[in-house]
């Protein structure tokens, strides 16, 4: 399959962009708890605060996206990310690194929306396909990053986690204008194949469940970044608890984003889970056994494996919600900024629950892991309600709910 430049070009960007966001958003906690005594109460809290900024800047994102076009998004979180990090090396107090990870998400929350967007018009039936490259590239960038920024921050100090980021972005937003051009020029050329929002691949037109698989999708993800955001802040402590340093840290705890990244390339090339329930529920059982198991362990064995089952469960859930996002006839950017909000939604509610019950109960060490897996398990059944249950329009003679 030929890919045409422009997309190519957005598929750099995009890997550039998830290894600088990584590098940066993952090992602040690190930084935070070094340098400033940051403990578990305080990572969280400042998760759950980057949450609230994700939704509402992810939602707008779309919409931004889709009014004002995408390339204008891309240039404007671009420019909040690198004055974000500029501040972030320039003050380096407390109060600023937390406002200044505040600022850092609300630019990265356009950038999202905005290249998934942009990537997925014009598809046609080759939709699967360039969704399928776009999650291989991002999680192969993530895994990357969190396998090497513990090494690099050893190698170059703690000031790397603003500055690498910050050159990246920038050699991004030199890369806009290329994209540009290159749109503008495929726009014009008949043998770029359809364009246009109303150009995807056919099936999510006539499946019957298409709607509501979408919804289904759009309650499992932020569950799964639940997860994902409730273990980041806490993998400082779970690795001090192990006696593994900084650069250690992100070689072993790396191995459920390559988990990850191996469950998108599987499920981009076999596409049997498309529109079956029992792969999206049994995603998410899966994903809470590995939570409970990453999080409790003191063993080194049992963390790999939990990683592995973690990574490859979230992997179809997230393919799942971008994909019934984007396999739609109109308002991709629209869909692009809610899948986006939903992991945000995730990201505040994870990190804010586990903030809440180690406030309430600071003397028992796991309340927070037990708190946010009793939450996960609340959307597991709520998952399995919508899908059990829909309703059906009020008539003489008929039930208003079926099963």
């Amino acid at each position: 399959m030929m890919i045409r430049p422009a997309k190519t070009l957005l598929y750099l960007i995009e890997f550039l962009n998830c290894y600088a966001a990584v590098y940066y958003s993952n090992f602040l906690f690190f930084y935070l708890r070094n340098a400033f005594g940051f403990g578990e109460l305080e990572n969280l809290l400042t998760a759950a605060a980057g949450g609230v900024v994700y939704i509402f800047a992810s939602w707008q994102g779309g919409k931004l996206a889709q009014r004002y076009g995408c390339i204008r998004l891309l240039v404007a979180g671009a420019c909040i990310v690198i004055v974000s990090l500029s501040m972030g090396l320039a003050f380096p107090s407390s109060g600023m690194q937390v406002l200044v990870y505040g600022l850092w998400t609300a630019g990265i929350c356009l950038i999202w929306p905005a290249l998934e967007t942009l990537i997925s018009e014009g598809s046609g039936a080759r939709l699967p396909q360039m969704v399928g490259i776009y999650n291989v590239t991002w999680a192969g960038s993530a895994a990357v990053a969190y396998f090497t920024t513990g090494i690099l921050i050893e190698q170059f100090g703690m000031a790397s986690l603003f500055w690498i980021p910050l050159w990246l972005t920038g050699i991004e937003l030199a890369l806009l204008p290329l994209v540009a051009n290159q749109l503008k020029k495929e726009a014009g050329d008949p043998d770029a194949g359809p364009s246009g929002p109303a150009a995807h691949h056919p099936s999510a037109v006539h499946h019957p469940d298409a709607k509501r698989f979408l919804r289904l999708a759009w309650i499992a993800n932020p569950f799964s970044y639940v997860a994902i955001n409730t273990v980041i802040p806490l993998i400082p402590s779970i690795t001090e608890r192990l006696g593994l340093s900084t650069g250690m840290a992100g070689v072993v705890c790396s191995l459920w984003m390559f988990a990850r990244l191996a469950a998108f390339a599987a499920f981009w090339h076999w596409r049997g889970w498309h529109y079956r329930f029992r792969w999206l529920a049994a995603a998410c059982f899966l994903m809470i056994v590995c939570f409970f198991a990453f999080l409790l362990t003191h063993s080194i064995s049992v963390l790999l494996l939990a990683q592995i089952g973690f990574g490859g469960s979230i992997g179809l859930i997230y393919y799942s919600s971008l994909y019934y996002s984007m396999n739609v006839t109109e308002n991709q950017g629209k869909n692009a900024g809610v899948h986006e909000a939903m992991i945000g939604v995730g990201l505040f509610a994870g990190p804010a629950a586990g903030a809440a019950t180690l406030f309430l109960f600071p003397a028992s060490a796991a309340i927070g892991v037990w708190s946010v897996g009793g939450l996960l398990c609340a959307g597991f059944c709520a998952l399995v309600f919508v899908r059990r249950y829909r309703p059906q329009r009020a008539s003489a003679g008929r039930k208003k709910w079926t099963t």
